[in-house]
This record gives C-alpha cells, sequence and structure tokens, in this order.
C-alpha cells in the first residue's frame, strides 16, 4: 500500500512565492531616483563642455579654409561661408570646397552652436571672372543655440586670436571681439 507523505510547512509561510512590498519597491525607485539626480547634471556639464570644445574648434578649422580660399583663389578673404563650402563636384571661387555643408548652408549649425562668417571692410576691388568680391578682413562668431548646449561664445578675425565670453552674448564687431579675452 502506498502511503502519503506529507511535509508540514513552517509557521508564517505563506502557500504562495513571496513577491516585493509596496515598501521595498519603494526605496529602490528613491535610490534610482537619487543616483539620477546626481548623474543627470555631471552629463549636462560634460555635454556643455564637449560642444564648446567642438565650436573652437570649428572656428580654428573656419580661420585655416579662409586663409586656404585666399592663397587659392587670388579673392582675398571669402564673400561668405558658402563660398568655403560646396554646391558641385569641383571647387570653384563660390563654392571652395573647404568645409562640411552643414557649416556652409542655413543654419550653419554644428554641435549646438550657430556659426556666422561676415566680411569686413571694402571688398576686392578686382575680383576673378566668375568670383564673388572677397574682403580685406572678416569676424567669425559661435553662438551657443542655448544654455543646454553652451555658455560660452566665441569669435575670430583675420589675427586668428580666438576669443571668448563668459556670458555667451553676441560679439557684433572685430573690436569687440577684439576686447574680449584670448582663449589659451
Amino acid at each position: 500500500m502506498h502511503t502519503l507523505k506529507t511535509t508540514r510547512r513552517r509557521d508564517g509561510e505563506a502557500g504562495q512565492s513571496r513577491g516585493f512590498s509596496l515598501i521595498e519597491l519603494l526605496i529602490v525607485v528613491a535610490i534610482i531616483l537619487i543616483i539620477a539626480a546626481i548623474a543627470i547634471p555631471n552629463f549636462l556639464q560634460a555635454k556643455i563642455s564637449a560642444n564648446q570644445a567642438s565650436a573652437v574648434s570649428t572656428v580654428r578649422t573656419l580661420n585655416s579654409a579662409t586663409i586656404a580660399f585666399s592663397s587659392t583663389w587670388n579673392d582675398g578673404l571669402p564673400p561668405s561661408l558658402a563660398a568655403l563650402g560646396s554646391t558641385g563636384a569641383n571647387p570653384t571661387c563660390n563654392a571652395a570646397m573647404l568645409i562640411d555643408a552643414s557649416l556652409a548652408n542655413a543654419p550653419n549649425q554644428k554641435s549646438g552652436y550657430t556659426f556666422t562668417y561676415a566680411g569686413q571692410g571694402p571688398t576686392i576691388a578686382n575680383p576673378p571672372p566668375g568670383c564673388a568680391a572677397g574682403f580685406q578682413s572678416y569676424l567669425i562668431t559661435a553662438m551657443p543655440n542655448n544654455v543646454y548646449t553652451g555658455t560660452q561664445s566665441f569669435c575670430s578675425d583675420e589675427s586668428m586670436v580666438l576669443h571668448y565670453s563668459t556670458t555667451g552674448a553676441g560679439i557684433p564687431t572685430p573690436a569687440a571681439c577684439e576686447a574680449l579675452p584670448a582663449l589659451q
């Protein structure tokens, strides 16, 4: 004859598997929120620093492209950012293929910054045939799109010295640019 073997449960042990209580779940959620509160500001600051470093690098690239344009096309300094970019397969004085299309074409943005190029002073008297007249000087500015992409604005002119504003304010003229501290 078969005997049924029965096991006894310990006192207080439930018949179903035990899950997490509401209090335990709330404690876990609170810990995750505390970690996020510590990590998110550090992440945002790292992103701002990276965007600002990218803006400085881009202003330096634009300075180099401007000098390359001047020596290649014998048309002074470029008339616009579009003249440094490209529209076809072969470089021309109106589309020199020296910078990326995202910088050459409106809205001229990269890494949370908007870049502007403004020719300064008189234009070149006799530009090469088919070329827009270049300038004798220029001003390049880099402005943060908002406070989450950067807190500093940058500028440079034909001296190729980079200057910065810690307020992120616009830099309207070469004189205003040169009055700002130089970037080391």
